[in-house]
This record gives structure tokens, sequence and C-alpha cells, in this order.
């Protein structure tokens, strides 16, 4: 029985085989690694992902999906998690003494912000991730200063990983095909991150991008003084979207220091 995709869990089954290889191969898969795939659908990149891993474990929310994944695969070699991803223990996934979890998936558009901040809790076990993205949120995540979509996503997802949009993906390439065009992003944890307290730079970031058509001085009043802007490096008269990470991280180091 053919199954319907469900608005509700934002459901866009990838069929192009083209496309899929493409992402096949930019994750490049290796029999004794660790991986996840949130959201396997019908298990399009799931087989081809299986044909070089040994095993590989999946976290699918809908039920239909669930039994049809269990019917379809050996319960040694593709291991099924039922429920919400938002709400998943990635740490829970077993991993060989000393590697790390790889992390894939054609993540529901409607929940990618809040899933890349709970998956980001758990970047000192994860070795890379590779999701499909709406294009949009991938070109704000891979964002530089300056960029009209350089914003709280980029900086707090940039002070944990190097990132990289591999290539876009059209609707057509999708079964509902989406009314946007999809792209793939890379996702690497840094080895080092510039020193601060995760939740102070949220802080930060947040005041400073609630207004982001003023200048910082006026956005984070209250928070800074402007000398204080001026000590971290950071031009009062500057707008939001033009201060590069390490001035944020400086002003984290402020707010801390105090």
């Amino acid at each position: 029985m053919k199954h319907i995709a469900r608005k509700r869990f934002g459901q866009n089954f990838l069929t192009d085989q083209l496309v899929l290889g493409n992402i096949i191969r930019s994750i490049d898969p290796k029999p004794d690694q660790s991986m996840v795939e949130i959201g396997p659908g019908l298990a399009a990149m799931t087989s081809l992902l299986l044909e070089s891993l040994t095993t590989m474990h999946v976290v699918e929310l809908d039920r239909d999906l669930v039994a049809r994944l269990k019917k379809n695969f050996d319960s040694a070699k593709l291991i099924v998690h039922e429920g919400d991803a938002l709400r998943f223990d990635f740490g829970s996934i077993p991993v060989a003494a000393g590697k790390k979890l790889r992390v894939v998936g054609n993540l529901p558009y409607n929940i990618s912000s809040p899933l890349l901040f709970h998956l980001a809790d758990y970047v000192d076990q994860v070795e890379d991730q590779h999701f499909m993205l709406q294009k949009e949120v991938v070109e704000r995540m891979v964002a530089e200063p300056g960029s009209k979509a350089y914003g709280r996503l980029s900086v707090m997802l940039q002070w944990r990983y190097h990132m990289e949009l591999l290539f876009v993906v059209p609707p057509t390439a999708f079964d509902p095909p989406p009314r946007v065009d999809s792209a793939i992003v890379r996702m690497i944890p840094k080895a080092q991150r510039l020193a601060c307290d995760v939740k102070k730079l949220e802080e930060v970031v947040t005041k400073a991008f609630s207004q982001r058509r003023k200048v910082v001085r006026n956005c984070v009043a209250g928070m800074f003084t402007e000398q204080e802007l001026i000590a971290a490096g950071v031009d009062p008269q500057a707008r939001p979207e033009t201060i590069p990470l390490e001035q944020y991280v400086a002003l984290a180091q402020l707010l801390s220091a105090r």
C-alpha cells in the first residue's frame, strides 16, 4: 500500500535517484561507522546507506513508517527508534571506542531550526552531519557577516560548526514536491571553539538581532554601554548583521566577566 505523505509531519519524500546518489557520495559511509538517520521516511536514502554500513540507526515519528521499516529491514542491521527527533537522546546510540556519531537526514522543514539546536547539544559526540533542508535555511546557516541572511542561526551554529552548502535540490526531486528549493549542508564540529559561555552568547545574539534594522548600540542598550562595545572591538554604529562571530563571542565573554 502506498504511504500518503502527511503534512503534519512535514513529509516530502526524496525520489530522484541522481540526487540520492550525489547525497550518498557526499556522505561517503564506511562499514565501521555509527550512523543515525533522522526521518528515514520510505527509506530511499536508508537503503543506499545500508549498502555500505554494517548497522544503522533511524529515528522516525510516523507509526506507519516505523511499521514499514521494521517489516522491510533486518532488525539486526537497521535499528528503528520510534519517537520525536526533537526529544530523542542522540547520546544513547552506541559508538565504537575512539569513534563518533554521524548524523544524516532529510529534515522536516517545519522543525528544522529547533532540531538543529537540539542536535547542537551533542556536538562533542558527533563526527559530522549531512542534512537536506530548505535552501533558505541553509543560506542562513552559512551566511557571512554583511549578508541579509546572516543572523542568530548563523552565529550560534558557526560558533560550533564548520558548514558548507554542497548543492541545491529542486522541488521536482520530491514526492510530493515542496514549494521551495532545498539544499544539502555539511556540518563538521569545530575541534576548537572560541571560549565563551554558550548561554551568554545566545543572550547577546538574541538581543542584538531582536531589532536588526537598528545600530547595535541601540539593540543592546541596557546590556552594554557604548564604551563596553568599543572595548570588545564592536563599532557601536554597526548593524547586527555586519558583526562577525568573534565580536559576539567577545561580548559574551564580557557578560560572563561581570
